[in-house]
């Protein structure tokens, strides 16, 4: 007997090999080979995994990641894309959140909660997929109740003419149910959305009290909602709204009806156990040196912190217990300052694939406002298009910008990609402002124009490093 992920996921992991993974990653990120490579083998361990014996399979953890680069180079969007390829419950946290814990900071199980939570929305919009076309018709039926209300037995119906004689049971109820159909066709048709109709609408409450106990509330081991049931419920009041608002209102009702959040909970916590993301940014943010005094203590105390969790322990959540033995965690950090040695050797451990990601130059970045899916050029060009506006950009336009982005990040601060954005919008910024006021709907960014606009700014490297 195997081990098998929910069917969503396993049919995503099963259809792609390490080497369609890292196509389908290419489709999104420029260049970063040994990273793509790394990720890749990971989810199709996981695909490995669940084809072993239950004895087995519980022994062979993940191997997590720890990428180690520069920012805006795509260590986050390698990891994000990764869990949309598997369809897996995906958390990014930044690792100096939990470093002023007893402030403003979180419980370090908070991760688990959350990525719990977004297991749980998968699931229930899947669930709802799956329950629309029912909660649909039964929807529709509710509404035809209110629009015809079905006639007492024996009685004439409420437009019907006088008779002398009462007509049968049979024929009251062919007659209804001829009306009824007749209905049914006006009401899908559209015909019948001006007519206003009466819904019982329950009311959203909330309670005007917290509790806080500990660093999380979920902490407080009470329900309240068992112990106060009417508290929570809400009041339900007559509303006058039109069909299709009381048909959209009571399909949710029936959706809600038709799904099982006891199941669906049950559910999300398998795939986050089983097929679980979680991305810890800015570890290298909580790296102390060795024998350190002040902050550095508290930054060795988060990393003990999570140690737990990515070793493999189990965390409390309202949906019930949670294992993180085998979650896959990926971690990233420049490691400017620090370096991944300075990590306490427990933690270190724990991540024994390592990749270094390389910093992005003017080729890259040419390839990145092109080639990807989601290109920086085709974002503006469409944006552009919203006012009637043909942009264009030529081959000489771009290598400049990329090539200005490079000299800039060089001379101040390396952000990587990033910088993109910030060159992007000032080079566009006459015709983001003037767009919807030109005359002239066919404009061309050519070597000129990136020149005249951007030249200047960043040949003054004060003037640079405020505006780009």
């Amino acid at each position: 007997m195997a081990i098998l992920l929910p069917e969503t996921t396993r049919t995503a992991a099963d259809s792609l090999t390490p080497r369609q993974i890292v196509g389908e990653l290419d489709k999104y990120v420029i260049g970063q080979a040994a990273a793509k490579r790394a990720v890749a083998i990971a989810l199709r361990n996981r695909t490995r995994r669940q084809k072993l014996a239950p004895e087995l399979a519980e022994e062979i953890a993940p191997k997590n990641i720890l990428m180690i680069g520069p920012t805006g180079v795509g260590k986050t969007e390698i990891a994000r894309r990764l869990a949309r390829l598997a369809q897996s419950p995906f958390l990014k946290v930044e690792a100096s959140k939990f470093t002023e814990v007893g402030y403003v900071g979180r419980d370090v199980e908070s991760m688990v909660r959350d990525l719990v939570e977004l297991g749980v929305d998968m699931v229930r919009e899947a669930r709802l997929e799956e329950v629309r076309a029912k909660a649909s018709q039964n929807a529709e039926d509710r509404l035809l109740d209110i629009l015809l209300p079905p006639a007492p037995p024996g009685l004439p119906e409420e437009h019907d003419e006088p008779v002398v004689r009462m007509p049968t049971a049979a024929q009251g109820d062919e007659k209804s149910s001829r009306t009824r159909d007749h209905l049914r066709e006006q009401l899908r048709a559209g015909r019948l959305d001006n007519r206003v109709v009466e819904i019982d609408v329950r009311e959203k409450s909330f309670p005007s009290f917290e509790i806080i106990a500990g660093s999380s509330i979920e902490e407080v081991d009470i329900n309240l909602k068992d112990m106060l049931p009417g508290l929570f419920q809400g009041k339900s009041k007559k509303r006058r709204v039109k069909v299709p608002e009381a048909l959209e209102h009571l399909t949710k009702e029936e959706e809600q009806k038709l799904i099982d959040m006891d199941s669906v909970a049950r559910a999300a916590v398998e795939r986050v156990e089983q097929a679980g993301i979680i991305f810890i940014d800015e570890i290298d943010k909580i790296a102390g040196r060795e024998g350190a005094h002040g902050p550095d203590v508290s930054r060795e105390g988060v990393q003990r912190d999570i140690l737990p969790i990515v070793e493999g322990t189990t965390v409390n959540t309202k949906h019930g217990m949670v294992r993180t033995d085998h979650i896959l965690f990926i971690a990233a950090g420049a490691f400017h300052v620090s370096k991944p040695s300075d990590l306490i050797p427990e933690l270190q451990g724990r991540f024994p694939i390592r990749v270094e990601l390389e910093p992005l130059g003017r080729d890259e970045f040419v390839r990145i406002l092109t080639e990807p899916r989601s290109a920086l050029v085709k974002q503006y060009v469409a944006l552009m298009e919203t006012e009637g506006i043909d942009l264009t950009f030529t081959d000489d336009a771009i290598r400049r910008i990329a090539e200005f982005a490079s000299v800039v990040n060089e001379r101040t601060e390396n952000i990587g990609a990033r910088r993109l954005h910030t060159v992007m919008e000032k080079l566009l910024d006459e015709i983001s402002f003037e767009g919807p006021d030109l005359h002239e709907k066919r404009v061309t960014i050519d070597d000129a124009y990136v020149t005249k606009m951007l030249a200047d700014i960043v040949k003054n490297e004060d003037l640079s490093r405020y505006i780009l």
